[in-house]
């Protein structure tokens, strides 16, 4: 029988997928690196673009948390300061921190990812924020020049990652971001300028360059588009910034444990610490049961009046932590020290007044106008009486209780109101 011819095999598709030239496995690796490249460092998204299921991430956490560092230092200073000079500086400063906190968070929010890049810029402001919360206990004397070095460092890094982010902008982006990105540049190299002022000049200068750029940011966003308003007031901006006051509130918490933890503690010295927390969660209460946590209306001037309000608040919470802690030393006294009660005292009266400011931005105002508007002006009198407080220094554990029960009063207020109409009241 004859040998029938052999027939040639059949191609193994596999086997053929698998081999590639040389030149096109290396076309393939490049093809795979430069995928990863654009998935670890991409460019900033453009203005428009919306994330709405973003949540805030352990990055921008740890940012806030490197924050606050700054924060309990500056409030640790004032508290070794409680005069005037001490609590202008505060101020000052305090702003300078958080308009730099501001400026990254919105930065982040509008245009970052979740990438190496975002990690990368994030760490470099953290670096220089630890510089300079190095020299902020002596910003206004020797160390004044290296924390206007650093601040200035600071902004020009926020002024360059604007501008990448401007370079993609759709035609009604550009004008505005043109704006902030020179507004930002210009306040980096203002800053810069005050390292060679004399030092008992560099702190109200700061302080004018505050003013400046806070109402330059306010022109500049109210030309912007309307539909930027609902970008910049997101439900993750809202957590962040209600988690910066809770990281604030925690410090205060920290500022009066280690007071009363460095001194002997008589029964007295306890109870007057014990009541400066309670003043403390008071402050918490009151934001988060009123403004916190709840979306702003869309229109420019409530976004703007949203966001502006939160820096007297926050600052005025630190403040308290500081003057707390002078509570406690002063635990003896007949009268509680000037400074302490004014500062504490006028920082609660702060607290009712731009929780009320926050509250009057909100969809829930006009919501609720029933509960708000009679809660404004229980507020606006409860603030008063706690500068009259101060005005009265009683001891320090009397004036802390009578703290308390001030701000249980709008607290009161609500919750009798929601029983009466029970058929407002959110279901549970």
């Amino acid at each position: 029988m004859r040998d029938q011819p052999r027939q040639p095999e059949a191609a193994d598709p596999n086997q053929a997928s698998r081999y590639q030239p040389p030149g096109a496995r290396g076309t393939s690796r490049r093809q795979r690196l430069a995928r990863i490249g654009r998935s670890l460092w991409q460019p900033p998204r453009p203005h428009g673009v919306e994330r709405p299921e973003r949540v805030v991430g352990p990055l921008e956490l740890f940012y806030d948390l490197a924050v606050v560092v700054l924060v309990a230092v500056a409030a640790r200073h004032l508290a070794g300061h409680l005069n005037w000079g001490g609590l202008g500086e505060f101020a000052v400063v305090f702003t300078l921190v958080w308009i730099a906190w501001a400026n990254g968070s919105l930065h982040h929010e509008l245009h970052g990812h979740d990438d190496a890049r975002a990690r990368s810029t994030f760490l470099l402001q953290i670096l220089i924020l630890a510089a300079m919360g190095a020299f902020i206990p002596q910003a206004s004397g020797q160390r004044g020049a290296a924390f206007a070095v650093a601040a200035a460092v600071l902004f020009a890094v926020l002024a360059l990652l604007w501008l990448l982010a401007a370079r993609g902008d759709r035609p009604e982006y550009r004008g505005p971001s043109r704006r902030f990105v020179i507004g930002t540049a210009a306040t980096a190299v203002l800053i810069a300028g005050t390292a060679f002022l004399p030092a008992g000049a560099r702190v109200p200068a700061w302080g004018l360059l505050d003013v400046a750029y806070l109402a330059g940011f306010a022109a500049i966003f109210l030309t912007l588009p309307a539909q930027a308003v609902a970008l910049t007031v997101s439900d993750a901006l809202i957590e962040r910034f209600g988690l910066l006051i809770i990281i604030v509130l925690g410090e205060t918490l920290t500022g009066v444990v280690a007071g009363l933890a460095r001194a002997p503690v008589s029964a007295l010295t306890l109870a007057v610490g014990l009541t400066a927390v309670v003043v403390g969660f008071g402050a918490w209460w009151t934001y988060f049961d009123f403004s916190g946590r709840r979306e702003p209306r869309t229109s420019q001037t409530a976004s703007l009046q949203w966001m502006y309000s939160h820096l007297p608040l926050t600052a005025a919470i630190a403040a308290m932590g500081a003057a707390m802690v002078s509570l406690a030393d002063h635990a003896h006294d007949g009268r509680t020290p000037t400074a302490t009660a004014w500062v504490l005292c006028a920082g609660t009266s702060v607290v009712l007044c731009a929780t009320m400011l926050i509250a009057g931005s909100l969809q829930a105002w006009q919501q609720d106008r029933g509960l708000y508007v009679p809660l404004a002006r229980a507020s606006a009198v409860v603030a008063v009486a706690c500068l009259g407080l101060a005005a009265a220094r009683p001891p320090p554990l009397f004036l802390g209780l009578a703290l308390v029960l001030l701000l249980s009063i709008p607290w009161g207020l609500a919750v009798a109101r929601r029983l009466a109409s029970p058929a407002d009241s959110p279901a549970e």
